[in-house]
Formats: C-alpha cells, sequence, structure tokens
C-alpha cells in the first residue's frame, strides 16, 4: 500500500496524473453553457448581411414587369369577357 501524501504536495506531475484519472470523459458533449441569442439585441453580422444582400436594380426592375404582365393578363381576359356579354 502506498503512502498517503497529501495533494498540496504531489509533484506537477503526479497531479496531473490524478486529475487526469479523476475527470470524466464528456462523450464528445461540450459542457460550456450555451444560452440564445437576444432577439432584441443588435446583431452586426446579420446587419451587414442585410446590405450585402440588398437586390440589385434588375430585381426591381423584374418585379416591376411581373406586375405589369399580371395586370396585362387580367385585362386581356377581363377584355374578352366584355366582348362575349
Amino acid at each position: 500500500m502506498e503512502k498517503y501524501i497529501p495533494y498540496e504536495k504531489l509533484s506537477k506531475k503526479k497531479r496531473r496524473e490524478l486529475d487526469t484519472r479523476r475527470r470524466g470523459s464528456w462523450n464528445g458533449f461540450s459542457p460550456v453553457t450555451r444560452r440564445p441569442e437576444n432577439p432584441k439585441a443588435y446583431n452586426r453580422q446579420k446587419a451587414r448581411k442585410r446590405s450585402d444582400d440588398f437586390p440589385d436594380r434588375a430585381f426591381f426592375f423584374q418585379k416591376y414587369f411581373n406586375i405589369l404582365k399580371k395586370q396585362f393578363h387580367f385585362l386581356k381576359f377581363f377584355v374578352m369577357i366584355q366582348l362575349t356579354i
């Protein structure tokens, strides 16, 4: 049987060895406490992403022409109904 030596008096190497034996495995799980982000807080990355993803003029023109195209088809349909009546 080994003679008992207080932890404080153990050598650095022996203390490390003892600590590693005492520690358990987390099995790939990180023990760091995680909290959800505060949705009210300002997020610089989110704001930057929005400015980078801002659509260019082509998007607006495409959207405008799609609206006009829908209106044109509606008017064409409406006129066809009026002619049949």
